[in-house]
């Protein structure tokens, strides 16, 4: 479709948008009779946090209307999923949301899981629940704080970014890697959370509140920032329900919908924490809403590491779970399951499984057919953001160009996972 004809199709649903949204209709295309500008928005531009592109028509400073453009980063993780053992896929998932890698990591482990019929110990999904909410905190600083970049104010990046830090110590400690975690087993974890782990674990969850306070004193209520964000953005809760909406982006527009509460998995239902909704679906709201969830997964984190169940920290399913190392040396058996699982030999039962958790941006799931075999027959990941992208043109629509970049920061559209 030709950018021109794409644009006058956005004239009528810009009208019906921006009548819910406040009652001010924003000028059409036919509406002026002075030359308009086409402006590509990325996909190189380091204010788009991707490879995406959107072609922005403009009146001076104010967008009349967008078209959003995606594909230059795809990698068609689905298929290339098709063709490899079930366990070989966990580093895929790593490169979706690389933000919150763990997350992605223990959905798949689940829904292979919920197909195989593994029953994983309390330890193991107390670890999960820790890793997950690390990881979610993460995800959630890096959003705000660039957020904060995209406003002009660089210091509460630099504050956070420290303390990320100090989580992908957590990471590397646990697993061995830090950005891309590949992290756990479908059955459990890789390997039980060693006494170093605990230790800076508890060290940064007593450091990390003061500096989450102080960030919060730079933004929450700094005029020139509020300036910037708020009223910036708005969706209503019945639109970003038609769209798809989920994760923090739906509940700051007031729907308390988490994947966490509603299809608890990991033993989440063992935990105490709230679930923070925003009230007018801004920029504003976006940010506030990730700021508390920050604060609820701290809650989470600290539970399931007071409560950390005895036992082992995986399942006992040898078809499918590695044996030690040292036992393939000696034992028969054991080197038997880890050449077989090793070398893809296991075939999976039949079954058409769908499993989600509550990812750094929304419900992430996993779709999955198996017709007996090695590998999946058919695979779909459901990526939040692809979901909630497509309501950006429409979002930006009569707000200024210094509007649409802070509108799409406080989305968080994270380009590996828009574009698996």
């Amino acid at each position: 479709m030709a950018v021109n004809d794409a644009l006058a199709g956005t004239r009528k649903i810009t009208e019906e948008a921006h009548e819910q949204q406040g009652g001010q209709l924003v000028p059409t295309l036919n509406d002026f009779s002075q030359e308009l500008t086409t402006l590509n928005l990325g996909p190189t531009h380091p204010a788009t946090h991707g490879i995406f592109q959107n072609i922005l028509q403009m009146d001076g400073e104010r967008i009349i209307s967008g078209v959003p453009t995606i594909g230059y980063i795809h990698r068609a993780f689905e298929k290339i999923a098709e063709r490899r053992p079930f366990y070989q896929i966990t580093p895929l998932t790593d490169r979706m949301n690389y933000c919150s890698s763990p997350i992605n990591n223990m959905g798949w482990h689940m829904t292979v899981e919920k197909l195989l019929g593994v029953t994983v110990p309390k330890r193991a999904q107390y670890i999960r629940v820790i890793m997950m909410e690390l990881a979610r905190i993460a995800d959630h600083l890096i959003c705000n704080s660039i957020l904060g970049v995209d406003t002009g104010a660089f210091t509460g990046f630099l504050y956070v970014f420290q303390e990320r830090e100090k989580i992908y110590e957590i990471y590397e400690e646990v697993c061995g890697s830090r950005l891309t975690t590949n992290m756990g087993r479908v059955g459990g974890m890789e390997r039980d959370l060693s006494p170093v782990a605990i230790e800076k674990l508890r060290k940064w969850l007593k450091e990390f509140p003061a500096v989450m306070k102080e960030f919060e004193a730079m933004f929450n209520r700094n005029r020139i920032f509020m300036d910037r964000v708020v009223n910036v953005g708005p969706i209503t809760a019945e639109k970003a329900l038609n769209y798809g909406f989920t994760g923090p982006n739906l509940r700051a527009a007031g729907v308390d919908y988490d994947v966490r509460v509603m299809n608890p998995y990991s033993s989440y239902e063992d935990f105490e924490f709230d679930i923070p909704v925003g009230t007018n679906g801004d920029t504003y709201d976006r940010f506030i809403v990730r700021n508390e969830e920050i604060w609820q997964s701290l809650r989470i984190i600290n539970q399931a590491l007071d409560r950390l169940p005895e036992g082992p920290f995986h399942a006992d399913a040898p078809h499918y779970y590695l044996p030690p190392k040292q036992a393939v040396y000696k034992n028969m058996e054991a080197l038997i399951y880890h050449f077989k699982i090793i070398m893809g030999e296991i075939e999976a039962p039949v079954g058409e499984v769908y499993h989600s958790v509550e990812g750094g941006n929304g419900e992430l799931g996993f779709y999955l057919i198996s017709d007996g075999g090695r590998t999946p027959y058919r695979l779909h990941f459901r990526r939040p953001c692809f979901i909630y992208y497509q309501a950006y043109s429409e979002m930006v629509v009569g707000t200024s160009l210094s509007d649409a970049i802070v509108i799409l920061s406080s989305m968080n559209v994270i380009a590996g996972e828009l574009d698996a």
